[in-house]
């Protein structure tokens, strides 16, 4: 047995977004055939819960198109100054290490390609992000902001997500990354549900005014770099 969270969002006024563990049948193995297997169990075992409606796996593992579409590998957005890429590429190419970053010329490469650079792995401690000049912290909840501004310039996927009330990711670990592209999805159908609509939290600061830290989950990883 394995555990997974489910995200749920939320319209309580004190969080976005839930959090459920739910514990299902893992099958292990590399192939896209088995992570679908662990995603029909886990998804066969969330359903179980009365809170969820209709769940979709955030991933390109994902057996819905949506799902697909709706990875930060493939959530693509065209910033003011940088040509289109993924949401992953723009993220990992915003890091700051204790010995160097950001790599902008990530942006203009795969999502893959920049996730495996080897400089994100031999550059130090993770200590923050930097995007169009702008600085976050490691608690700022950068990767959701991309995330949400990706489905800005997105808006029929971003309205298709909309037929969902809770979103899992096969792949994450809350122990080991920092970020959740399951949980940007909630948050997304939380921010609706509250009126707050992306083109008013284009700007970082207004994000932040939006969405306080307080409010959302943040996940602790150890050091892996």
């Amino acid at each position: 047995m394995s555990v997974r969270p489910i995200f749920i969002p939320s319209i309580h006024k004190d969080t976005f977004v839930h959090s459920i563990d739910v514990n299902f049948t893992w099958f292990p193995g590399f192939s896209k055939e088995q992570k679908q297997r662990s995603i029909q169990s886990l998804h066969e075992e969330a359903m179980k819960n009365d809170l969820i409606k209709k769940i979709l796996e955030i991933s390109t593992k994902s057996k819905n198109p949506i799902g697909v579409k709706a990875s930060a590998f493939n959530l693509r957005l065209k910033p003011k100054n940088f040509p289109v890429a993924s949401v992953e590429s723009f993220y990992q190419g915003s890091k700051v290490f204790k010995y160097g970053g950001p790599f902008i010329d990530l942006y203009e490469v795969s999502a893959l390609s920049a996730k495996k650079d080897e400089r994100i792995k031999t550059s130090g401690e993770l200590i923050g992000f930097n995007f169009q000049g702008v600085d976050w912290g490691l608690n700022d909840f950068f990767y959701d902001w991309l995330y949400l501004t990706g489905l800005n310039q997105n808006p029929k996927l971003a309205e298709e997500l909309l037929e969902f009330n809770a979103f899992t990711d096969i792949e994450f670990n809350p122990k080991k990354s920092y970020n959740c592209q399951a949980y940007s999805a909630a948050l997304y159908i939380s921010a609706s549900l509250r009126g707050i609509q992306l083109e008013h939290i284009k700007s970082p600061k207004k994000f932040k005014e939006a969405f306080p830290s307080e409010k959302l989950i943040s996940f602790k990883q150890p050091d892996l770099f």
